[in-house]
């Protein structure tokens, strides 16, 4: 549904994007990661046929978006950074205006927007001048003009941007739903949102792309993967530190929470042994102890510490 060919660009002498390829297919929810100006914008606004690229293109739907941008853009919805949108009309009417530059007739244009409406809930403030509107409210009217038309592709630029907890569920909740149909990229530096809606995850840094794959083989790289968790009692928490002292090739990190502490065993550089040898060694070195232990488990791996350990510089610097 989405290709992206060797997408460059350049602003003067600072080149912006450099060289980006990858694609989206249907069913799939692409999470487009970066600290801020690492050219994730860029690369949607190019995309969508906001920017014209320096070299490279994108085929939407095998239609490239710089021969034919206006056929390229009537089967995508575009969410754009900030969610532009006219200040003095209220959802309704741009919802309304949306629907006609879409080339809907009334009667579509009418069942487009009252989904568009469900999906987003605006239904208490359809009849409010936008400007006078809550950010979260207001990029839910981006939202829905986005979707209004129902279109196979979607790229969103921080679709949960100012939205409350709740909000942020239900917006995800709808793109879930949405996924199933669609090909849906995603800009966000948001990583729970990552866990939460993304099927694969591509993180970007000085206008290179650094690593993709899915958020699990991403976390997967993270030193805490494999590690085993361990929640105990705070009242024996000394006497299983002492005996967790035992174990060698280990790097052992606690926390105290309370009532409860949370010990964190993990693999020193040096160890090749499996993530389920460590738990089964950590089980046996504990088995005289088990009153004192409220859980016991395996850690997947923090992406955050991924996204960390490749943008700091040194994971940019090793893939050019």
């Amino acid at each position: 549904m989405i290709d992206i060919l060797n997408l460059t660009k350049d602003f003067g002498d600072f080149r912006a994007v450099n060289d980006v390829s990858f694609s989206v297919e249907r069913g799939q929810v692409l999470g487009f990661l970066g600290p801020n100006g690492a050219g994730k914008s860029t690369s949607m606004k190019m995309i969508t046929g906001y920017l014209r690229p320096t070299s490279g293109t994108a085929l939407i739907d095998g239609v490239d978006i710089c021969q034919e941008p206006l056929r390229a853009q009537q089967c995508m919805g575009y969410l754009p950074e900030g969610a532009p949108a006219w200040p003095d009309m209220t959802p309704r009417q741009f919802l309304d205006f949306v629907t006609r530059i879409r080339g809907l007739d009334k009667a579509a244009a009418r069942h487009a927007a009252g989904r568009a409406i469900e999906m987003t809930e605006l239904h208490g403030v359809l009849d409010q001048p936008i400007d006078t509107l809550s950010k979260g409210f207001r990029r839910r009217v981006g939202l829905a003009q986005a979707i209004v038309h129902d279109p196979d592709i979607l790229i969103m630029d921080e679709p949960t941007d100012g939205l409350d907890p709740n909000q942020k569920h239900q917006v995800r909740a709808a793109i879930s739903e949405m996924a199933r149909t669609k090909a849906i990229i995603i800009s966000t530096h948001i990583l729970e949102e990552v866990d939460a809606i993304c099927t694969r995850a591509m993180i970007i840094d000085r206008g290179r792309v650094i690593v993709e794959g899915t958020p699990s083989a991403l976390a997967a790289r993270s030193a805490y993967h494999g590690a085993v968790v361990l929640t105990a009692t705070s009242a024996r928490a000394d006497d299983l530190a002492a005996q967790l002292e035992t174990l060698t090739q280990v790097r052992i990190e606690r926390e105290d929470r309370g009532a409860e502490a949370i010990f964190r065993i993990l693999r020193d550089d040096k160890s090749d042994e499996t993530a389920a040898a460590l738990f089964a060694r950590v089980q046996a070195c504990l088995e005289q102890m088990s009153a004192a232990i409220i859980g016991l488990a395996l850690e997947a791996g923090r992406l955050d510490d991924v996204f960390r350990d490749l943008t700091r510089g040194a994971g940019a610097e090793a893939s050019q």
